[in-house]
This record gives C-alpha cells, sequence and structure tokens, in this order.
C-alpha cells in the first residue's frame, strides 16, 4: 500500500512506530515473499524519514529498527547460511542531479584530510538486481547465499548453479577460500521474451526483471529456476584465505580487485572507471545517467567507492553501511500514485487505447499525468480501476505505462474496466478481430482520428498514385482547410492550394492536375487505396478479380469472401465490417460521384478443386515436382500454401525425406498426402480423407 505522509500524527513516537511498521511490512514483502507493493523511491522516503527522527530523537532508537539491519530473514524453507563478512547496504545519495556527488566526495575530503590530492574513487554501476554471496574452496563453488538480514541469508545454491554465468570452477591460481559478492539480474530482453511466455501459457506476468530475477533464485525447484534466463555480476570480494586459513589481500585498490575477479573468470561489468574528486564522480553520473536507457539491463543508479583499500579499512564501517561508498540514485522509473480516469484514445490506424489519467507525479525526470494502459486484455490482467493506487513506470524517452496496481487502497465501490463498443470519436462500431489484443474502430475514412493516415494511404503510390501530395501538405489540409474525408482531396482548387505553407501556383496546378489524373484508376488501386484492415496490394488484386466490380465485393458475404485466395476469417470480416458501415459507404459513393473510375474487369473466380480454401505445407523431395512447381499448382486450385505445420494446416504434401514437419503432422493428427495422391485430387471433386 501507498500513504500519504500528511495522514499520520505529530508525536514523533508515534511516527517512528508508525514507520517501523510500514518499512517491515514492506522490506518483507519485496525480500521474503518477492511481491512488491510500492516502489523503491517510497520506501526510501520512509527510511530516510525514520533515519531522521531516530537521529533528532536518539531516545527512540532501537535494536531492531530497520536502520539497524540489513533486509529480511530467510524463509523457512531454505537453509540458512551465516554471511562470516556482513552482507551490508550502501547509503543512498537521493539527489538526483550530478552535484549529489559532490556531498559524498567532501565528506571522504574530511575524514580523510591529510591525504592530499584529489581521493581516488572506483564508480560502478547499481544494479537493479539480486545480492548474492559466492562461496568457493580450492576454485570450486560449494554455495551461494541472499543477502538475508545481513548476517544470515538463505542457501540458494541449487538455483545459482544453473545459471550459466557464474562459475563452477575458478581459472588459475585461486586462493584457497573465497566469498565473492555480486548481483544476479535478468537482461530486458530476456525480461520481455519471459513475460511473453507467461502470456502466452495464460500465466501471471511479472512486475520488472528485478522482481523476476528474485522470483527465479528462490524457487525450491532448480528447473524453474533453469528455465529463467538469469544474469549475473561479479563487483567485490569480501574474504579471501590461503591453505593454512590466513587472510589474502595481494591487492590495493579495489580497480585491482575487480580486475582479478575478471581473471578468476567471474563476469565483470566492464562499465566501472577510476576518477578522482567530485569533478570525476559528477562526469560519470553524467555519462552513465545519458546512456542508462540504453543499456540491456536496469539500473537504478551508480556507485561510488574508494579505490584504496587500505583507505576503506582506515574508514571502516557505521551501523549499517560502509564509510567509504555511497550509492547515488537516478530519478526514480517507478512511483505510485492514483488513477483518476481511463480514457480511450484513437490512434491513426484505429486503435482504440485505454490511457489511465493520474493524479500528477514525478517520475523519470518528468511530471506523468498519462500512463498507457495497452490494451483491453492488459486492463483486465492487471486489474487496473479508476480510483486504484497504481505504479506507474517512466524510462526514457518511453511512453509511460501503468506497471500495476495495488488492490488493498481500492476503493469499495470500483468496478472493472469496459471497452466501448463505439469509437469515442466518431461514434462508429468498435470491434476486436478474432484472436487479436486489439479493439479497432472500424469508421475508417469518416473517423477524425484515422483522417491523416488514410488520406495518406490513399494518396500513395501503389493506390491512387497522387504524385506531390505528401504528409506535411496533408497536416497542413487537415488542420487548416476542412479536407474531412478523401472525397474532399477531389473538391481542392489550384487558389486554395496555393495559399498553403511553401506553395507556389505551379506546384498548385501540378497537384491539381495529379488529382485530377487519380481519378482514372484501376479496380486493384481503388480497394487498395481505401486503406481497409489487412487487405495489402495482393489482396486488392485478388477481390477485383473474383467479384470482378466493386458492388459485388461490397455486397459479399464473409462465406464468399472467404472463396478468394489467402482470404482467411480475419480478412474476411475486416472487409465486412469496412463495407458494412454507411460513412465509409456514403464516401465511396462520394468519391464515384467526383469521377473516380475504372475499367470493368471480368470475375475469375478461383476453380472450385479439393485444395480451395486449404492450407497446405509442403515438405521432403517429390518424385517428379519440385518444391515450387507443387507450390504453384496448389495455389492455382486454390489453396494457400504455408512454411510450418500447425493446427489450421489442412494437408501435408510430404516427399521423402521429410522430418520434423512430417512429425509435427502425425502429433496434430494433419492428413499427409504424397504426391500421386495430390495428382488424383486435382482431378476430382472431393479428396477422399479416410
Amino acid at each position: 500500500m501507498s500513504q500519504s505522509l500528511d495522514l499520520f500524527g505529530e508525536d514523533p513516537t508515534v511516527r517512528v512506530q508508525q514507520l517501523r511498521e510500514l518499512l517491515h511490512e514492506h522490506a518483507h514483502r519485496y525480500y521474503v515473499l518477492d511481491d512488491p507493493q510500492v516502489t523503491d523511491a517510497q520506501y526510501d522516503a520512509w527510511f530516510q524519514e525514520l533515519e531522521a527522527l531516530e537521529k533528532a530523537h536518539p531516545e527512540l532508537r532501537s535494536s531492531a529498527s530497520p536502520t539497524q539491519r540489513v533486509g529480511g530473514h530467510a524463509l523457512d524453507v531454505f537453509a540458512a547460511a551465516s554471511h562470516e563478512v556482513p552482507m551490508l547496504s550502501i547509503r543512498t545519495e537521493t539527489d538526483s542531479r550530478p552535484e549529489g556527488a559532490s556531498a559524498f566526495n567532501d565528506r571522504i575530503c574530511r575524514e580523510l584530510s591529510d591525504v592530499t590530492g584529489p581521493i581516488e574513487y572506483v564508480a560502478e554501476l547499481k544494479f537493479d538486481g539480486l545480492a548474492i554471496s559466492l562461496i568457493y574452496e580450492n576454485g570450486v563453488l560449494v554455495r551461494a547465499a541472499t543477502r538475508g538480514d545481513g548476517m544470515v541469508g538463505e542457501d540458494v545454491t541449487h538455483n545459482i548453479r544453473t545459471i550459466g554465468q557464474v562459475p563452477l570452477k575458478l581459472r588459475g591460481d585461486v586462493p584457497a577460500w573465497l566469498d565473492v559478492r555480486g548481483e544476479i539480474y535478468m537482461r530486458r530482453d530476456d525480461f520481455a521474451a519471459l513475460n511473453q511466455r507467461q502470456r502466452e501459457l495464460a500465466q501471471k506476468t511479472f512486475v520488472n526483471p528485478r522482481n523476476a530475477a528474485a522470483g527465479a533464485v528462490r524457487q525450491l525447484d532448480p528447473r524453474i529456476a533453469a528455465q529463467r534466463p538469469l544474469s549475473f555480476f561479479a563487483y567485490s570480494l569480501a574474504l579471501a584465505r590461503d591453505h593454512k586459513g590466513q587472510t589474502q589481500q595481494p591487492w590495493t585498490t579495489h580497480a585491482q580487485t575487480l580486475q582479478q575477479l575478471a581473471d578468476w573468470g567471474f563476469p565483470v561489468c566492464d562499465r566501472y572507471r577510476v576518477v578522482k574528486g567530485s569533478e570525476g564522480l559528477m562526469g560519470f553520473y553524467q555519462l552513465v545517467s545519458s546512456e542508462r536507457d540504453t543499456l540491456p539491463f536496469d539500473i537504478d543508479g551508480v556507485v561510488y567507492k574508494v579505490n584504496s583499500l587500505d583507505l576503506q579499512r582506515r574508514m571502516g564501517f557505521v551501523s549499517r553501511e560502509p564509510r567509504w561508498a555511497v550509492a547515488h540514485k537516478f530519478p526514480a522509473q517507478e512511483m505510485v500514485t492514483r488513477v483518476l480516469a481511463i480514457d480511450v484514445q484513437v490512434g491513426r490506424t484505429g486503435k482504440l487505447t485505454p490511457v489511465a489519467r493520474l493524479q500528477p507525479v514525478f517520475v523519470g525526470g518528468v511530471t506523468v499525468t498519462y500512463a498507457t494502459l495497452h490494451n483491453e486484455d492488459e486492463v483486465r490482467r492487471k486489474d487496473v480501476r479508476v480510483g486504484d493506487s497504481v505504479i506507474v513506470r517512466r524510462a526514457g524517452d518511453v511512453i509511460p505505462e501503468v506497471v500495476a496496481s495495488i488492490p488493498e487502497n481500492r476503493l469499495e465501490n470500483s468496478v472493472e474496466f469496459v471497452m466501448p463498443h463505439h469509437c469515442p470519436v466518431c461514434g462508429s462500431e468498435a470491434f476486436r478481430e478474432p484472436g487479436m489484443a486489439d479493439v479497432r474502430c472500424s469508421g475508417g475514412l469518416a473517423c477524425k482520428a484515422q483522417r491523416q493516415e488514410a488520406l495518406l494511404h490513399f494518396a500513395s503510390r501503389k493506390a491512387m498514385n497522387i504524385e506531390g501530395l505528401g504528409e506535411r501538405l496533408i497536416e497542413q489540409l487537415v488542420e487548416l482547410h476542412g479536407v474531412e474525408s478523401l472525397p474532399d482531396l477531389y473538391q481542392l482548387n489550384s487558389d486554395t492550394l496555393a495559399s498553403m505553407e511553401r506553395m507556389g501556383d505551379k506546384s498548385a496546378q501540378n497537384l491539381v492536375t495529379a488529382i485530377h489524373q487519380s481519378k482514372n484508376t484501376t479496380l486493384p488501386r481503388f480497394i487498395y487505396a481505401l486503406g481497409i484492415r489487412h487487405v495489402g496490394e495482393t489482396t486488392a488484386k485478388d477481390l477485383a478479380h473474383h467479384f470482378g466490380d466493386l458492388s459485388g465485393l461490397m455486397q459479399a458475404t464473409q462465406e464468399q469472401l472467404l472463396q478468394v485466395r489467402d482470404v482467411g476469417p480475419v480478412v474476411a470480416q475486416s472487409i465486412r465490417h469496412f463495407f458494412d458501415q454507411e460513412v465509409n459507404q456514403q464516401a465511396i459513393q462520394r468519391l464515384v460521384d467526383s469521377g473516380v473510375h475504372w475499367p470493368v474487369l471480368e470475375a475469375t473466380a478461383l476453380p472450385q478443386t479439393p485444395f480451395t480454401g486449404k492450407t497446405v505445407v509442403i515438405t521432403g523431395t517429390l518424385p517428379t515436382w519440385s518444391r515450387e512447381e507443387a507450390k504453384a499448382m496448389l495455389e492455382a486450385a486454390g489453396a494457400k500454401v504455408a512454411g510450418s505445420v500447425s493446427k489450421k494446416t489442412d494437408f501435408l504434401l510430404a516427399g521423402a525425406d521429410a522430418g520434423s514437419k512430417l512429425e509435427k503432422a502425425l502429433e496434430l493428427a494433419v492428413p499427409v498426402i504424397d504426391e500421386g495422391q495430390m495428382r488424383q485430387w486435382l482431378q476430382s471433386d472431393v479428396p477422399d480423407q479416410g
């Protein structure tokens, strides 16, 4: 849940207790349940407020306070794993400006006042994943443990062994005992593929890569973890011992340690830099901030560490964190806010997109008031409702999106979102094609939201071929000169066009001539120019030659449309939806009345053969035909030739050395025929499939 700070009382004793309860609850959800309910920014804000109160009121300090520990308890189902060197967290600097690095450098300089010259640091990326401790004995991985509470974590060796980037055996001359620290994370492309797979399996998707990685590491079944695409970076060496148990520390800097880890075979992110003073830190912050959205993985800031290991030991630790390091966070990419309304916007191609209108929130460096909900399925999957508290994410120039809702804060009278049945712009029927996620406006030519795209397509070279009518000119015609539909183009005159920006008298006259010449067209071009969804240039030709005239096409039933080559249920429904709309019928009539015409075609419907309307896949080597010859004959007989076998395949034409396609066909019970059967069927009326 997300609660506003002004809901609490003024009494610091009460406020401290409330903050501790909040932090304990959400730390448990984050570290133990892998089910975060608030953003990192909200958690950090509560934590910093508690720190400030405990500092101002020392009598309220407690060893049980979240400020005195690091994370959550180990789950009972995992074996406990004690950390000889505690896995402490790093202090966070939340000033989201490069200048935030100066405060850290100033403090280090004060504490190391006897050191001459600028302090040398290692600046690294702050990975957004799960911290892990790896124990190696004689170069072999023997244990992997989560952070837990910093002193005791969870033994997750069985899952970490499934990660290819974690070396099971190290290279070179390795100390007898090592405790290496690093981060388990998930690449953005792997995360997207994982969520796509989850959706296909109708299973729960993950909120972010960090959550997905944490959940995978803490699976009881390593086979599940092995299916998750996890990655690993090593970033420090906590302890090294020789065979006698003596601590080994031949390295003098943190940078040398990172290089040694790489030499032993650990993946080390190469984007760290050795810098000096506050200018070096600020420069690194600016560089990484500018490149953040191009990285293949998520980060939420950078980390600064004093490079000298001697100076690190000298400075030591305070409470729960090292004095010689700090995490400098970027502006939060995820924040919590409230949904004020769910609007439906209509795109240039007619797609209806639900958009959450939000209580303004500062996220990703800008104030966000709207966030996309993508489509009806996504709204239902995330169960977003008006009044809900939601997590909003914005990364770089990416359109803000609602990541998840927080149902604990839901209003009692909230109702589920319902997609409108009519376009909110033009009032035409809104429809959803079978098997598709998007809902679309059927208004087409008459919908204002689709007007510019429809005009641009209509004028394109393969459609009406109106030379000189490009995107910028169409923008002006729509915005300034009242061109509302395709027929309006044929009412334009040279005086109107000459008054437009960058249009002289000669250019205007040339465009009027091109518009007039476009009236003499062909039926395939005209059908294609109408911009019917799923009707490309080839399908437009097939429709024109099948029906011979426009009226026959406009009156065709879905069953009649399915008789056209390569027209399936989705395309047939889209065509029928388009011509069923009165606004489209009126636009077509106005175009014809304006003088648009074409030569009459003789209808050449596909021959009715056993293969008409069927989907056939070809595999193996045929006795006398090449695959190209067989494909040509099948298409001439009205079949669609596909490249892979699926449940929609009607026949598999198999020759010698048929491989996986034959196996798949047998598995799906798809009828298998050979060249001889195909010859017979081409000469018969109905194939005997028995």
